[in-house]
C-alpha cells in the first residue's frame, strides 16, 4: 500500500516536470556552460564573430531543431542540430581559443580570402591550422598592430562601440599642420556617418618637411584616420597602429608575431 501511494505521489511530481533547461542548484539561473545562449555558442565555435550571427538571427536565417531562432535563445551544447545560413554546424566542443598579436606590413589585406588574390594576413601566420579571423582591420596600405583569432566572442567585444577599446596611431603626413586644423580636429570632424572626435592628437615631431603625429581614438569607423585627416586639408603618406587597448608594438619586440595568454586577453576588457 505504501509502495502504491509512493509511485502514485511520484508520478503527480513528474506531470509537473517539463523539459526546459534545469536551473543551478543556487536556485534560477540555467547552467550557463550546459545551455548558453545561441550567439555567444557559436562565436565560441569559430564559425564567424557575435555580431554576424545577431544579424544572421535578424534576418531569419538560423534554425534551431527546424525553428527559427532568436537572439538570446539558449540550446543545448552538443545535442541540439543547428542551421546557420542553410549550413548545419558540427556542434563539436570548442576549440582552444588562440589570440595572435601581429605586425602587419604594408601590402597585406586584413581578410581571410580575398578575391583579387592579394596577399592577407593570414599568410604571415603559415604555421597556424585552426580557422583564425582578423581583429582591428587595417586597410593594404597602413600597418601595424593587429589580432589575429579563432575567439568568436572576443571578436565581438573587442569590435562593439560600447567597450571603446583605444587604438593608437602615427601619422605621418604632408607639410606642417596649422594650429587652426589641429584644433579643428580635435574638437571632432564631420564624416558621412557623422561627427568622429579623436581621444587625443599630438605633434610627434617633424621630418623632412612632414610631420608625424600621435592619435588616439576608440571608434572603428574604416579608414577612420585617413578621412579625418583628408577632411582637414591633409594626406596621410603613412600610417602605423603602435597600440591596442594594452598591447603596444613594443611587446613584439623583433618578431613579427606573438601569442597572447588568456590572462592578457582578460586585461583588455577588466574595466568594462
Amino acid at each position: 500500500m505504501n509502495n502504491q501511494n509512493s509511485n502514485q505521489n511520484s508520478n503527480q511530481n513528474n506531470k509537473g516536470k517539463s523539459n526546459k533547461p534545469s536551473r543551478s542548484k543556487s536556485g534560477g539561473v540555467p547552467d550557463k556552460s550546459r545551455y548558453p545562449k545561441i550567439q555567444a555558442y557559436i562565436a565560441k565555435l569559430g564559425v564567424m564573430s557575435r555580431r554576424k550571427v545577431e544579424d544572421l538571427i535578424r534576418e531569419r536565417k538560423v534554425q534551431v531543431n527546424g525553428t527559427i531562432a532568436k537572439i538570446g535563445q539558449r540550446i543545448k551544447a552538443g545535442e541540439d542540430v543547428i542551421v546557420l545560413d542553410g549550413k548545419k554546424i558540427t556542434t563539436k566542443k570548442p576549440p582552444q581559443p588562440i589570440y595572435i598579436l601581429l605586425y602587419k606590413p604594408k601590402g597585406y589585406v586584413s581578410t581571410v580570402k580575398d578575391e583579387e588574390n592579394r596577399k592577407t594576413v593570414l599568410e604571415l601566420v603559415p604555421e597556424e591550422r585552426e580557422r583564425l579571423y582578423p581583429v582591428g582591420r587595417l586597410d593594404m596600405d597602413s600597418e601595424g598592430l593587429m589580432i589575429l583569432t579563432n575567439d568568436g566572442e572576443f571578436t565581438f567585444k573587442m569590435t562593439h562601440p560600447s567597450n571603446e577599446i583605444k587604438k593608437t596611431y602615427n601619422v605621418l603626413i604632408g607639410g606642417s599642420p596649422s594650429n587652426l586644423a589641429l584644433n579643428h580636429l580635435q574638437r571632432g570632424v564631420k564624416l558621412k556617418e557623422g561627427y568622429v572626435q579623436p581621444d587625443e592628437v599630438n605633434i610627434l615631431r617633424h621630418e623632412q618637411g612632414n610631420t608625424w603625429l600621435e592619435i588616439v581614438v576608440h571608434e572603428g569607423k574604416n579608414r577612420i584616420i585617413r578621412r579625418m585627416m583628408r577632411r582637414i586639408g591633409y594626406n596621410v603618406i603613412r600610417l602605423v597602429r603602435v597600440k591596442m587597448g594594452p598591447f603596444d608594438v613594443k611587446m613584439l619586440g623583433s618578431k613579427r608575431s606573438i601569442k597572447l595568454s588568456k590572462e592578457q586577453v582578460k586585461e583588455l576588457f577588466a574595466n568594462k
